[in-house]
């Protein structure tokens, strides 16, 4: 062999054989070769030395203090999975009774084959690696995730590789839901970062349902995932994620909403037991006036899982609305964090703010660590936030069984009972369904 094809094996197994995931995410930069404008590889270097400057964040950052991602990028990891799109299996996202166009994402690479989107007007899905001349890319990419503090974002703008754009054209009421597939799947453990950008023009409404699963089989794979969100003038969008991947799976997620004046978004975040490892900071902010947005979030995790939640709800103009509701039902030896700030600016008179956390432990080994937080520097508003805690309600469970209810009946229903205040304000009634129904095998396969 000679030394030219040594070399080239070398650096085809760079992505295995170094030291840590931080390494290979240097060697990757200097590597990488992208087809994109020239401003574009500007804002990838700049993000990249950010990133290098502070490097992935510890616990002993505040914003992570209880989500350790050291075990996750102390090893090496495949950067670029290869995918056969014909050993990938989707039916675990199946949601009975939906009618919906389906797009499906294999580690973050659309996949046409196994998409389904007939044309529909004034509506654009593509790859993200396609959308650079597309109006709305200029004019929003990296516009809004980048300015918040998170490390991660940088990382992900420096290093995507995969994604999705979508927009809805000024007016387009889009018939049917857009129900993304995100896979997971690989031999080999993989590292994988995606950035999706969705904007709603003026008067456009779209409903989006992400689901996560992963493949059966499929090595332990970490997903940086970054999605901005642009909803403008008088704009509406309903926004699911069900988390339904497998322990294999873990995900640092990052969501940032901008909104104009008159503007709708919705936002139901479901994690269910599976994936072993969930961070989603999701920030909102209202920079117009007469802006409403609602966070529902419903978290049943098991076994040892950590689901961490952050939000952020930026009052920036007056006369807006928002509200907050989340719920976490922790089992076993799992961990559910929950940190939501709701800010109101100087300028934000006649806010309105709404956010409660309620929390429901299940065994005497799981864990909830809960920081609700208002930041208010306007004197006319309206703002109030609230927190509980509390063990399985035995004594409840008693009444029910004395009532002739089985044990395991009995605490489907008052987990159910516990979990209807979210659920029920979901506004697809095949995914609140859908969502209740995983809620009682996630109790019936930990009880």
């Amino acid at each position: 062999m000679d030394n030219v094809d040594s070399g080239l094996i070398k650096k085809n197994m760079s992505t295995l054989v170094a030291e840590s995931l931080y390494e290979q995410l240097i060697s990757a930069f200097q590597e990488q070769n992208t087809q994109e404008p020239s401003h574009l590889t500007t804002l990838r270097q700049h993000a990249f030395e950010r990133f290098q400057q502070e490097g992935f964040p510890t616990v002993k950052n505040e914003e992570w203090k209880y989500t350790n991602i050291h075990p996750l990028v102390n090893s090496s990891y495949v950067l670029h999975s290869p995918l056969d799109a014909d050993k990938v299996d989707t039916r675990k996202a199946d949601i009975p009774g939906l009618d919906a166009y389906r797009i499906v994402l294999v580690n973050g690479q659309y996949i046409s084959g196994l998409s389904s989107l007939e044309g529909e007007a004034g509506l654009v899905v593509k790859p993200i690696s396609e959308a650079y001349a597309e109006p709305n890319f200029e004019k929003h990419y990296a516009k809004h995730a980048d300015q918040s503090d998170n490390i991660m974002v940088q990382l992900n703008t420096a290093l995507h590789t995969a994604g999705l754009y979508i927009s809805v054209a000024k007016g387009a009421v889009i018939s049917k839901p857009i129900h993304l597939v995100h896979v997971a799947a690989g031999e080999d453990a993989f590292f994988a970062q995606t950035r999706n950008l969705i904007v709603a023009e003026p008067h456009a409404e779209i409903e989006i349902i992400e689901s996560f699963v992963t493949t059966d089989g499929a090595a332990k794979n970490v997903h940086n995932k970054v999605t901005e969100i642009v909803v403008e003038e008088e704009a509406k969008i309903q926004h699911y994620y069900l988390q339904v991947a497998d322990p294999a799976s873990h995900y640092i997620m990052h969501t940032e909403v901008y909104q104009e004046q008159h503007s709708l978004y919705n936002n139901y975040n479901c994690n269910l037991p599976g994936a072993s490892f969930v961070r989603h900071n999701i920030n909102v902010r209202l920079d117009a006036e007469q802006v409403e947005s609602h966070l529902y979030g419903i978290n049943l995790t098991a076994d040892q899982q950590l689901v961490d939640n952050h939000t952020i709800v930026d009052h920036m103009k007056p006369h807006c609305e928002s509200y907050e509701w989340y719920k976490n039902i922790p089992q076993d030896e799992s961990t559910a964090v929950f940190n939501g700030k709701i800010f109101v600016r100087e300028d934000a008179q006649k806010t309105n703010a709404f956010q409660q956390n309620n929390n429901m432990l299940i065994g005497d080994k799981s864990a909830v660590y809960t920081k609700p937080q208002l930041e208010i520097f306007a004197d006319d508003v309206k703002c109030s936030h609230g927190c509980t805690m509390g063990q399985f309600d035995e004594d409840a469970l008693f009444y029910l069984r004395a009532r002739g209810i089985g044990e395991e009946a009995a605490r489907v229903l008052l987990v159910h009972a516990f979990a209807f205040d979210v659920t029920s304000r979901f506004s697809n009634d095949q995914v609140r369904q859908y969502i209740e129904h995983l809620i009682e095998i996630g109790l019936e396969r930990n009880k």
